[in-house]
Order: C-alpha cells, then structure tokens, then sequence
C-alpha cells in the first residue's frame, strides 16, 4: 500500500454518518455541500443552491448540468463542517463518526475506500465520497483524462476540481444517470472493437481494393479533365475519407477522434457501389481544387516579398508607425512545396513548427499578413494612458459585457479593447481606432465612423451610450 500522508489503514476505514436531516423538515445553508440519501435508496452528494432556511424548493449542484433537485432527496449531512486529520493520523482507528450517535437517527456506514496513489481509479464518470489530503471531506465526478493513469474530481460547473494531489481516498456512491450513460458507451466500445476485429468486406463497394489511394487518383483523373492542376492534395483538403473498420464491416468513411483519443468513424452512406463513392468524391473535393488554381493563388509570382511589401503598404495608410522589422519577430512567412504542392506558409520563429495557411487567392494571404502586420504594430506600440468605460448590465448574444477599455498610444492614436463572456466561457477582441474616424469634424460623426469598425450590435456600446460619456469625449480629444 501507497504511504499517502496519514496513519489510518484506508481499506479498512469506515465512515458513520450520524447526522442526516429530513429535507422535509430542514435544509441546508446556501452553499453548504452535502452528502445525499435519495428517496430511491441512492446516495450522491452536492452543494445546496436554495434561498434560506424556510426554502422548501431548490437543487444541489454536482457540476455543470449535473444537478439533483429537492423533490428527489430524503436526507441531507453536511460534509464541509468535519476534519478528520486527528482520526487519520491514528493507526488504531478504522472506524469514525461524523458526528454524535444519536437514536432516533438513522446512521449510514461507508466503507470500501481506495487510493489513487495505490493506482485504484474510479470508473469514468462515477460520482465518489472523497477524503481530501487536507482532512476534509468533500464528493466529486471522476473525470478522467488518460486511462487508469490521470484525471480529476469535479465538484461543481465550469469542471472546478480536486486534483489527484488533493484526494488521499475515495470510495463510489450510488450509481446515476451520468455514470450509467458512460457504461452503455464503454460497452458499445468494446462490442465495437470486437466485431472490428475481423470486418467483412463488400466486393461491390470495394472492388477496386481497400487502399484509399486508388479510389481518390480514379477521381483526380475526372477532376484533372476541367481542373488541369488537380491533386490528391488539394483533394485532401476537403476532411478527408479513409477505409476503415465499421460495426463489423469495412466503409468509406471519416475519422475523427475525441479530446480522450478515441476514433469515431462516419460512415459514406451515399450509396452501395465503389463507381457511386468515386462519383461522390469528385464532387465532394471539386471545391478545394477549384480553390487551389495555381494560377489564381500565385498570380503575382512565388516571391513571398512581393505579397509582404503589397501588405505592408496598405496597412501603413493606418498604421503610420508601422515598420517591416516588426512583422519578423514571431512568424516567418514563405511560399513552400507541401506534399507536392505550392502552398503560403507561416514557421514559427521559436521551434520551427510550419503551418500551411489557407490560401484559395493571392488577395486572401495578402488579408492575412495585412491582419499580422497590424497586430505586430499594435504590440510595439505602448500604451500611455487608458479609459475604461462605465456600464451596466449589457448582454451580447448570451454573453455578458465585462470591460470595454479606450486605450491612448504613444503615438497618439488610439485602440479599444472589448471582453465579454458568461460564467464559462469569453473572448476579448481589440480594435484600432483609425485615423480616417479622428477627421470628423464634431463627436457624432466620429462616433459614426467608430460604430462602424466596433458595432454596437456586437459588441455591446451604442451611440447613445457612447455620446452621454463626456469624460470620453475629452479623453478621445474632443471638446
């Protein structure tokens, strides 16, 4: 067995819970966490999110949608209130009461605790009554990361969790929906692994053979007759189709695999013959070679430094301070043969790392170094003064407004800088204020001409919130 901190012999550990409350009767503080005795015979756990004492409604809350709603529980027990560091440094105990014995209360016994550090896992998605290294007690939802090696405990939405470091045992409650979805999936896993194993295969839908290859050079050649420069690369950047193993058959299909590593084939399901597939990927790949015409997307020559200075020269018109030497200091950016094919590239400057941009004419890797150009001047130039402007509670599309700032250069121009988001999730977008909207004559047309690059509609602040900020207004230099 791990040494993991404390004295107590774990595996033989027994927790007695001595102070459960009728819900009926009673509930818990607002936020208080809590071990659950459903009305079903099940136990979980959750942080109570109810109004006050008198509140005879409300839910506790597991996680993000992972909830138990009050019409669902039959007693409560507080487990934030306990530390059990004395008992777990005794070696003699194996038995503890999480409170007084009491008669007329109905106690509940847990037992069967592990260890992450002995490599014990929950199962994905099993909900656990946890003993933290701290002494505390607490519950969480195993989420795991990499099997039977990695992952965490969440308590609460927005995945907050206890790490593996933070967890000294564990043992699993009652088994839930989660956890019992999550077991219908891992079985369907292996029952798909298995009749993979040996997959058959349809001789009309392969006869020409189980390499993908073949099939997509039978289309190139059909392509190649309105698309002289066609390739099975350009063809390839349409989410390319593989021959692989489907509930126990050979397909066309396409792989994607999930953020833990698993492979989830979609099936071709647009006919029974391999001419019908071939058909279907001419079409399907027409796009990304009509897109990759040569001609089209390296019509000014394959000097690189032709598209940079074309770049450079337009963003100038704005960014009056801009310099060439700025540009370099992150990326490098080339035209490079990829698989056969000319492609506008992008290196990283740090590791080398060469990224092929997605390019269908010389004008849109033009808007790409025109974008890159106009953060690196932005980045080089300091700011010298800042306002932030004042809101209430302003939606956007689901998100909520948090900072709207106007920022002062050192060379006296100007960029914004908007964040919104909601409890989860956010982004922060910044805006250069151009020159062309300081040539107004009065506030309102400079409004006008701002609104245009920053909408309100998208980003929160209209004219009429923006004309009654006089503070603004001075600061922007108008009087």
């Amino acid at each position: 067995m791990a040494k993991v901190g404390y004295k107590c012999d774990y595996t033989n550990l027994r927790l007695s819970f001595n102070q459960f409350h009728n819900i009926a009767d009673d509930v818990p503080e607002a936020g208080q966490f809590c071990l659950l005795e459903l009305k079903d015979g099940r136990y979980t756990a959750g942080e109570w999110n109810g109004c006050n004492k008198n509140t005879v409604s409300g839910k506790f809350i597991r996680g993000t949608a992972d909830v138990v709603e009050f019409a669902e529980v039959s007693r409560w027990h507080a487990l934030d209130c306990h530390d059990l560091t004395d008992c777990l440094n005794n070696e003699e105990i194996n038995y503890i009461n999480i409170g007084p014995e009491e008669e007329e209360i109905r106690n509940v016994i847990i037992r069967d605790f592990k260890s992450l550090a002995d490599g014990d896992f929950p199962k994905s998605e099993q909900y656990c009554l946890l003993i933290l290294k701290n002494g505390q007690l607490s519950a969480g939802r195993w989420d795991e990361w990499e099997k039977g090696k990695d992952g965490s405990f969440v308590y609460a939405p927005a995945l907050a969790s206890y790490s593996m470091n933070e967890v000294w045992a564990w043992t699993p409650l009652s088994s839930d929906s989660f956890f019992e979805a999550e077991e219908e999936s891992e079985n369907e896993r292996r029952q798909e692994e298995e009749l993979n194993r040996n997959p058959s295969v349809d001789q009309e839908l392969f006869k020409y053979g189980t390499d993908i290859q073949v099939y997509y050079e039978k289309a190139l050649a059909r392509l190649k007759k309105d698309y002289p420069w066609a390739t099975v690369t350009q063809m390839k950047k349409a989410t390319p189709y593989e021959i692989a193993p489907c509930h126990g058959q050979l397909v066309f299909g396409q792989i994607s695999q999930s953020f833990y590593g698993t492979n989830t084939v979609s099936p071709w399901t647009g006919g029974s013959s391999a001419d019908e597939f071939i058909d279907f990927l001419v079409e399907y790949t027409k796009k990304e070679v009509e897109n990759s015409n040569p001609e089209e997307k390296f019509r000014y020559g394959t000097d690189i430094d032709v598209y940079l200075d074309m770049a450079y020269e337009n963003v100038r018109k704005d960014y009056r301070w801009l310099d060439k030497k700025m540009l370099n200091s992150f990326w490098r950016y080339g035209i490079k043969k990829v698989d056969g094919d000319l492609e506008f590239v992008r290196e990283s400057r740090d590791d080398g790392s060469l990224t092929v941009l997605d390019c269908s004419s010389a004008e849109r890797f033009i808007e790409i170094a025109e974008h890159e150009y106009q953060e690196s001047a932005l980045r080089a130039n300091p700011v010298v003064a800042e306002y932030p402007v004042s809101f209430g509670r302003i939606e956007i599309n689901g998100w909520y407004l948090e900072m709207y700032v106007f920022a002062k250069l050192k060379t006296g121009d100007f960029k914004v800088t908007v964040q919104a988001g909601d409890r989860v999730t956010g982004g922060t977008r910044t805006f250069f204020v151009t020159p062309y909207c300081f040539e107004a004559k009065t506030y309102e047309e400079f409004l006008d001409r701002y609104l245009e690059i920053v909408p309100a509609t998208s980003f929160g602040l209209s004219k009429e919130d923006l004309l009654s900020d006089k503070k603004l207004k001075k600061f922007l230099g108008y009087q």
